[in-house]
């Protein structure tokens, strides 16, 4: 069982979180300025990294929170996770 940990109840089992995208995705200051193209790029392009990649994720069963992992797509094993407004921690 692959365990994830929240950073407001600690280790838990996966089956009680849902992934919730990319993380740090930057919403346009102004959506009516954009064109169709550049919408749609915001709205559905997403990087997919091989290696570690920055994720949105939700407490769904459990405090319900949005929180921040990074985890190794290669491996699937979460590096780290934090609270959503925190730096991301740098690995090196």
């Amino acid at each position: 069982m692959l365990l994830i940990v929240c950073p407001y109840c600690g280790e838990r089992p996966e089956i009680e979180f849902s992934y919730g995208g990319e993380a740090h995705l930057v919403r346009p200051k102004d959506p009516a300025s954009l064109g169709d193209a550049e919408w749609a790029d915001y709205l559905y392009a997403r990087s997919n990294p091989k290696g570690v990649h920055a994720e949105r994720w939700r407490h769904t069963h459990g405090c319900a929170r949005f929180f921040n992992a990074l985890r190794d797509t290669l491996s699937d094993r979460f590096l780290a996770t934090y609270r959503i407004g925190e730096q991301r921690p740098d690995l090196a």
